[in-house]
């Protein structure tokens, strides 16, 4: 009985040691891999709060609720179609545990994740982002009207885009103190 204690013990040891080493891997991936590009445009790392070596996790420049983010793989693909299984796989997951933490984090009791693949779907950016929504009761007064807010969303950061206007609706220090609160998320 001693000898399976001591063992189990040891299973649990090699378990944490192995959790940190993956926290520690991304966030030295996320510390010594500064570019990140979304379509054509720069990323300023600061507004990325979780990343592995195929995707990340970015704050967003008009959310249309609290903790809206986007995940996108790392390589810039236009179409979901166009990605690798590795891609799609790690995009996935990446979407999944983002989710689950900013919607314990923000007391949501549900998810909305929304990919618009293509220009007829509402997609501006040439480059393949998942939605990701933390949701709560009343928040939309139909459900799916967020898909519409989506919508509208991505037409107006095209136009603003497109004239190479600056980042009007909210400031590189706002989007860097969000996703610094959510990088702490991840801390093991």
């Amino acid at each position: 009985m001693l000898k399976l204690q001591v063992t189990g013990k040891t299973i649990l040891s090699s378990i944490r040691c192995q959790r940190k080493a993956s926290s520690y891997t991304i966030h030295h991936f996320m510390s010594t891999c500064s570019s990140y590009a979304f379509g054509p445009y720069k990323i300023d790392p600061r507004e990325v709060f979780y990343a592995t070596p195929l995707s990340y996790a970015m704050v967003n420049l008009r959310p249309l609720l609290p903790a809206h983010v986007l995940v996108c793989p790392r390589r810039l693909v236009p179409r979901f179609t166009d990605l690798t299984a590795d891609e799609t796989s790690d995009l996935w997951l990446t979407a999944q545990k983002v989710g689950s933490k900013l919607e314990n984090f923000h007391n949501a009791s549900s998810l909305t994740l929304a990919i618009q693949d293509g220009p007829q779907a509402g997609q501006t950016v040439p480059h393949v982002h998942i939605h990701i929504l933390p949701r709560k009761g009343g928040d939309f007064e139909k459900n799916d009207e967020i898909y519409d807010a989506l919508d509208d969303k991505e037409k107006e950061l095209k136009q603003k885009l497109d004239l190479d206007k600056d980042r009007v609706d909210r400031g590189i220090q706002e989007m860097a103190d969000e996703a610094s609160q959510y990088r702490s998320l991840f801390d093991c």
